[in-house]
């Protein structure tokens, strides 16, 4: 695995964030092979990027962009940062419709270690921090062609099934990636729904790690 940043002299994590990829380190293996078929595709996309001195967008797709593609964004730059590779890696997110990040989603962050400030209104513009040093995260529910994601030469992650049925082609993307995760809104107003939101938090974590660990620079 690359070298982490509390190692490298970089920027630091947040310790609650370092303590948390490091419980996930042992689980990188476990993932079953068809998810890792899907996460190797999205290595192998930034590893050429980075080796060819290219920037890499990412950008994560579902259908309201509330829960599992924010989680992917604020996730697979976290491991970013943590692998010190973080600046090579733009992650965006996007929907087919526009809500708002949903607030249980958001607790799952906060939970995971993340710092993340509201400012209020009906669609708020979270700003997520891994470190006390860096540019925050700006997250806030948005469609996937929205002019603050890019318009071309990115990587699209569909991380719902539904989107990727109903988006046949994302326009300007040069990767189209399946990487579906089960909403954890399927627990929403039940006894198990921080679980249910900390669990699929975790999945995202995980993979995003796998993904991040797997780009071999050669710089």
């Amino acid at each position: 695995m690359s070298k982490s940043l509390e190692q490298s002299g970089n920027t630091t994590l947040y310790p609650a964030l370092v303590s948390y990829f490091r419980t996930l380190e042992a689980s990188l293996e476990a993932i079953a092979e068809p998810r890792k078929s899907a996460l190797n595709q999205i290595a192998q996309y930034i590893e050429k990027k980075i080796n060819a001195g290219e920037d890499v967008n990412l950008t994560f797709i579902c259908t309201h962009n509330s829960r599992r593609s924010h989680m992917s964004q604020i996730w697979a730059k976290a491991a970013a940062f943590y692998l010190g590779i973080s600046q090579h890696i733009r992650t965006y997110s996007g929907g087919t419709e526009a809500t708002a990040f949903n607030a249980r989603a958001v607790a799952a962050i906060e939970r995971a270690g993340f710092h993340i400030v509201n400012p209020g209104g009906e669609n708020p513009r979270y700003q997520v921090n891994v470190s006390e040093n860096s540019s925050s995260m700006i997250c806030f529910s948005k469609t996937y062609n929205d002019p603050y994601n890019p318009a071309s030469d990115f990587a699209a992650v569909m991380t719902c099934s539904d989107a990727d049925q109903n988006c046949p082609i994302i326009s300007g993307a040069d990767l189209r990636v399946s990487l579906p995760f089960v909403d954890p809104k399927l627990s929403d107003g039940t006894a198990k729904e921080s679980e249910t939101y900390d669990e699929r938090c975790r999945q995202i974590a995980t993979e995003m790690l796998y993904v991040m660990s797997r780009v071999k620079s050669s710089e």
